[in-house]
């Protein structure tokens, strides 16, 4: 395999693990400012939500800034991250909301920008 195709190189593993990390803080203690940042400000960018399909960064953040603030606590109940190269990456997780026995799924693909890791697509959704 090409470098350049090389799957989970611990240093990039580790860059994304951590961008990851951030943006679960920043979503359940609602710090908009960050999640924003954390999407790439593209009218490519797209977010499929549990009830709502964004198209653009400006879609995505008009709808953080009209999301209630409270209820966004979740338990991470399990989280694979995988990068491709240097560049692009997924992280896939299931999680549970507080006081809910449904289980969700989050997918999101993260590339390399100038400004460092941004989302360019993400889908949340619960099972049944």
């Amino acid at each position: 395999m090409s470098p350049s195709l090389a799957i989970n190189l611990p240093d990039v593993l580790a860059e994304v693990t951590a961008v990851f990390a951030c943006y679960e803080d920043a979503l359940v203690n609602n710090k908009v400012d960050v999640l924003d940042e954390l999407f790439w400000n593209s009218p490519h960018t797209l977010r499929y939500g549990a009830t709502e399909n964004l198209y653009g960064y400006a879609d995505i953040q008009a709808f953080r800034a009209g999301r209630p603030a409270q209820g966004l606590e979740r338990l991470l109940l399990k989280t694979v991250i995988t990068t491709y190269g240097r560049d692009m990456a997924t992280a896939n997780a299931e999680f549970q909301r507080a006081g809910s026995a449904r289980t969700g799924r989050q997918s999101q693909t993260w590339m390399r920008t100038p400004e460092g890791w941004r989302v360019v697509a993400a889908h949340v959704s619960l099972l049944a």
